[in-house]
């Protein structure tokens, strides 16, 4: 009976330590950001993700960007300026973090990222002082579909 106990506390130790590494790997893994050559706005909400996520943001300069989002499996019509892959999902423009954190936690079947179409003024790093927030979706997407994952700003 005794080795079966110790033997218990073996794999329930080894499983706490492996989590532990899984999870610490995972914070260490850089966020690679592709952007639209010289855009600004990019650059803040990678500041934004940064401090979120407290992690290193790594961010590209892409020509080629729309041959990475296909490759990253991104809709055409949800593009916006600058790609990012985090913990091997993709996020597609200004989406807020809150919602990136959440899809990361849930990860969902079928679903390869979330997308905000365009540049929402008032999204993550597209805040203005004094200017009224759009309203916008946050489009979940995978392989065939697509779906409202949150809404954002006035309705």
């Amino acid at each position: 009976m005794g080795a079966v106990k110790d033997d218990m506390k073996l794999k329930v130790a080894l499983s706490l330590v492996l989590a532990s590494v899984s999870v610490a790997s995972a914070a260490a893994t850089p966020i690679v950001v592709h952007r639209d050559p010289g855009c600004g706005c990019c650059a803040q909400w990678a500041a934004q993700v940064r401090k979120q996520f407290g992690r290193q943001v790594m961010i590209i300069d892409d020509r080629q960007r729309s041959s990475f989002q296909r490759t990253q499996g991104v809709p055409s019509g949800l593009s916006s300026c600058h790609t990012a892959i985090v913990d091997g999902m993709a996020f597609e423009g200004h989406v807020p973090i809150a919602d990136m954190k959440r899809l990361l936690a849930q990860k969902p079947r079928g679903v390869r990222g979330l997308a905000v179409a365009g540049m929402p003024m008032g999204s993550p790093g597209m805040e203005v002082p004094g200017q009224r927030a759009d309203a916008y979706d946050v489009i979940a997407f995978g392989p065939g579909r697509q779906h409202v994952f949150a809404r954002h700003g006035g309705r």
